[in-house]
Formats: structure tokens, C-alpha cells, sequence
């Protein structure tokens, strides 16, 4: 199983935002977002949207939105 998990980190490395699913159509449309949503100042201070992949659930983040 492949699991996508999308992730907004701010420049110390912390996870602000994180949404997890099994779907890659839908985690790249997330993707898409995260990186839209991110403002010229929060990129300019090194945030970043991050996608990676996982095989397990029990590899995504505790805080994470989970979509099956």
C-alpha cells in the first residue's frame, strides 16, 4: 500500500499542517493547495509544503488528517 502524506513545515522543521491518504490524485491536489497557501513571507522564511510517500498508516504522523 502507498500512502501520500502532505505536509506544511516551518522553518525549525515543526509540522503546522498535515493530511494523509491513499488516493495520489487527491494527494497532489493537496499538494497543489499547501503550496498556494503558503504566503511570500512564509516561503521568504524558509516554509516549505512538503509531499513523500509512506507504506503504512502507521508511518504518518500522529496529528495527520487521515483519508482513505
Amino acid at each position: 500500500m502507498k500512502i501520500w502524506v502532505n505536509e506544511q513545515i516551518d522553518p525549525s522543521g515543526m509540522i503546522h499542517a498535515c493530511i494523509a491518504c491513499a488516493n495520489e490524485e487527491q494527494a497532489n491536489d493537496c499538494h497543489v493547495s499547501y503550496e498556494r497557501n503558503l504566503t511570500d513571507t512564509q516561503k521568504a522564511a524558509g516554509w516549505i509544503a512538503r509531499i513523500r510517500t509512506v507504506e503504512s498508516w502507521d508511518e504518518v504522523p500522529v496529528n495527520a488528517l487521515k483519508l482513505d
